[in-house]
């Protein structure tokens, strides 16, 4: 499905229907702009530039996005590459992220995405809540290595391979946090599991190979 536009006077937003997990930040910050109650759901006329723009930059997911027709600044990437453990939930990545397939090809160059590490997505390898559906449970011990990766700044380019039928494999300096962004992983290459049945999680440990996970 491709994306929708809602083309304002000053900015211009898109939005992609597989994409989005309802986080609902939207509606919960700008709800005068983004009414699922109402038709269209997204009017980008009801309030500033600069308020559709922050909300949007909200959004975990990357479904929605925008454009600035005003002189306005474009969205800037994140001044660092974090990877957040949502419980029993997605991988949500903020960043300079290029995302590819086992293939080498690249899938997106974007700054928010939300990724599958439960397995069942439809739509892999973004989440599209099938998680919840699955009942997965992940109880994530994300062991502190700070103190041996001493002063490694998460900032750059952050590239993500989709690996075929296997993990998502992370390039470039970043850190995996937990839902409270308290425990920290630092580093420049990971393994991450996305079949969801690693006995090391978030980290692949091979059982992908054993369960024979199929990403397509």
């Amino acid at each position: 499905m491709s994306r929708k536009t809602y083309r304002g006077k000053e900015i211009e937003v898109s939005f992609d229907l597989r994409r989005c997990i309802h986080a609902a930040e939207c509606g919960r910050r700008l709800q005068v702009v983004f009414d699922v109650a109402k038709r269209p759901w997204v009017q980008p006329d009801n309030a500033p530039a600069d308020a559709v723009q922050d909300t949007i930059n909200h959004c975990p997911s990357g479904a929605l996005q925008y454009t600035r027709l005003d002189g306005g600044a474009q969205e800037q990437a994140p001044t660092q590459n974090i990877i957040l453990i949502m419980p029993s939930a997605e991988y949500q990545v903020r960043g300079d992220v290029v995302l590819q397939t086992g293939d080498g090809e690249v899938v997106a160059e974007e700054y928010r995405l939300t990724l599958c590490r439960c397995g069942e997505s439809a739509n892999k390898p973004y989440c599209d809540n099938s998680h919840r559906k699955a009942r997965f449970v992940a109880v994530n011990e994300i062991p502190d290595n700070r103190a041996e990766t001493g002063d490694l700044e998460p900032t750059g380019k952050l590239q993500i391979v989709a690996s075929v039928n296997g993990s998502l494999l992370l390039r470039g300096n970043f850190e995996v946090r937990d839902a409270s962004e308290t425990q920290v992983f630092r580093g420049r290459k990971a393994a991450l599991c996305r079949c969801g049945q690693s006995a090391n999680k978030p980290f692949c440990d091979g059982t992908h190979k054993e369960v024979g996970f199929q990403a397509s």
